[in-house]
Parts: C-alpha cells; structure tokens; sequence
C-alpha cells in the first residue's frame, strides 16, 4: 500500500470544503486552502490552515489536492484549464473530487487525469457542513480498487467510504440520493403543513411523527429547526433544484421516465420564485405554511 502524504490541498472553501479542510486540521493534517473569493481565504487561515491566492502554489507539491467546486463547468475550469490541477498537480499525487456533478463530467476530467499520473477518486459526499466539520461525511466514492485502498487513511478522517465502483459511479449514486432527499423533504413539508391545518400542535406532530413509519433522515435532521421558524441553510434551496436537474437530465439520459422527480423539481422551482433560493430546503415547509395562510409565515 503507497502512503498517502502531506500537505493536502483543498480548492473550493465554501461550505463543505471550508468545513473539511478545518476539520483535517483539526486531525493534524498539513493543510493548504485555494479560493478566488479572500473571504474564505480569510476563514480557512483561522481555522490554522496555509492559505494562498495563487492556484499554482496551492497544488505545487501537494500529496492530495481536494475539490470542492459549484458546478460541472467550474470543476472543468479547474481542472483541466490551462493553468489547471492536471497541469499542475504531482504526478503519483491523489486528486479527490467533491462536487455534485454529472457523472459525464467526472469522467471527463478523470481521463486526462489520469493521463498525467494521477490517481483520480470520484468522492461525492452525503452530509452538510456539520458533518463535513466533524469528519462524519458519508463519502461515496468511484475510484480504481488500489487507489481507494491507498487513500483510505485519509478518507477515513473525512467521513465513512461506501465504494460504489470505477470512477464516474460516486456521482451517479450522489445524484439518485439527491432525487431521494429532495422528494422526502418535499413530501414531508406538505404532509406536516396538513397535520398543522388540520388542528396538530407543530411539535407534538413532530415528536410523534419523528417515531413513526413516515419519518426520513431530512426529516429528524430538519425539521426541529425548522419549527423554531429557523431556515438558515445547511443545504440551500438553490442547490436543491440544482441537483434535481442533474438528477432528471441523468435520467433522460438512460431513458427512465421520472416524473415524481420532475415534480418535485417543479415545487422547488416554486420557492425560488418565491424568494427562498438561499434558504434552507426545509423552508419547503414555509411554503406550505403562506399557503395555509398561517401567522409567521412571511
């Protein structure tokens, strides 16, 4: 087994690859930060990390470079730009993507990668930045056997590996749990939105529904902010619909009809129009709840 080395790098410190990077700190990685925006540059520095402006600097030499980018078209920038990771990355070095991208795209980047010695994992998260802070990431990963194998340690202090296959299949999985997330909270905001029209006390609902046949993941994670009327985002509603485009162009692709998904996508289309682009996705529920002409809802 080849030992995976310091320093890692990791591009993109927004949310989750602002989080993940504190966190390898934490776990006494040599860490350093790449991001366009000095906001974040600023905020990976605190959390005890090398930071720097110049992408070139922040790959050069790094054992594993991570990252963590908003769309297919960034990550393809990033990468395989003239001044990019493929251009500039170590050979024999791990380069380890985080994005939620189609699974076109990650092969797209991998090939070239690969091309020029490095060794490519294709590692979609599952999970916010809380979990991304605490290393308890759900990391679901596309990767040949061997470099899994040989970047386990790592990984290990990130989140837990689920291998999911060769690279390209981590994103396929990532996008069909979002087109599962997505629909469950969306599902849960307009039943919980009925029980409350119907003459439930919110939290009595909750506390009884969050034991019972129905509950999901999003919903014990979510909905207790949301009835304090918290709807800052861990996961924004942007985001959201972003991925269930992803979701439903995948599924075009191989030819499955998804209409439940379409409209689903179709409500989060919805509360973007209504001004809750950068909310939470449980603000789903805030909808409902302007909808059902409840007091508090605007």
């Amino acid at each position: 087994m080849a030992e995976i080395k310091d320093p890692v790098c990791v591009v993109g410190l927004g949310n989750i690859g602002g989080s993940v990077l504190a966190n390898l700190v934490e776990k006494g990685h040599d860490v350093v930060g790449f991001d366009p925006d000095p906001d974040a540059r600023e905020r990976a520095a605190n959390a005890g990390a090398r930071v720097t402006d110049v992408f070139t600097d922040a790959v050069a030499g790094a054992g594993v470079t991570i990252t963590s980018l908003p769309d297919a078209p960034v990550v393809k920038s990033v990468w395989l730009g003239d001044d990019g990771l493929v251009a500039h990355a170590t050979s024999g070095s791990f380069v380890v993507e985080l994005s939620t991208i189609d699974p076109d795209s990650m092969r797209e980047i991998a090939t070239p990668a690969k091309d020029a010695g490095l060794r490519v994992l294709d590692c979609a998260v599952s999970g916010g930045p809380v979990e991304a802070r605490n290393g308890t990431l759900s990391l679901i990963v596309g990767a040949d056997d061997t470099d899994l194998d040989d970047a386990r340690s790592l990984l290990d202090d990130v989140g837990s590996v689920s291998h999911t296959g060769p690279v390209g299949t981590g994103k396929i999985v990532k996008l069909v749990n979002n087109l599962m997330s997505m629909g469950n909270v969306l599902v849960a905001a307009e039943a919980f939105a009925v029980g409350v029209a119907a003459g439930m006390d919110p939290q009595r609902l909750y506390d009884v529904l969050s034991v019972s046949g129905g509950r999901s993941h999003h919903f014990t994670k979510r909905f207790p902010k949301a009835l304090s009327g918290d709807f800052d985002p861990g996961f924004t509603m942007r985001l959201g619909e972003k991925d269930l485009g992803l979701g439903l162009e995948l599924a075009r692709s191989v030819g499955v009809p998804a209409p439940a998904a379409a409209t689903t996508r179709q409500m989060y289309t919805l509360a973007l129009a209504e001004g809750l682009a950068d909310a939470d996705i449980v603000a789903l529920l805030k909808l409902y709840q302007r909808w059902a002409g409840e007091e508090g809802a605007e």
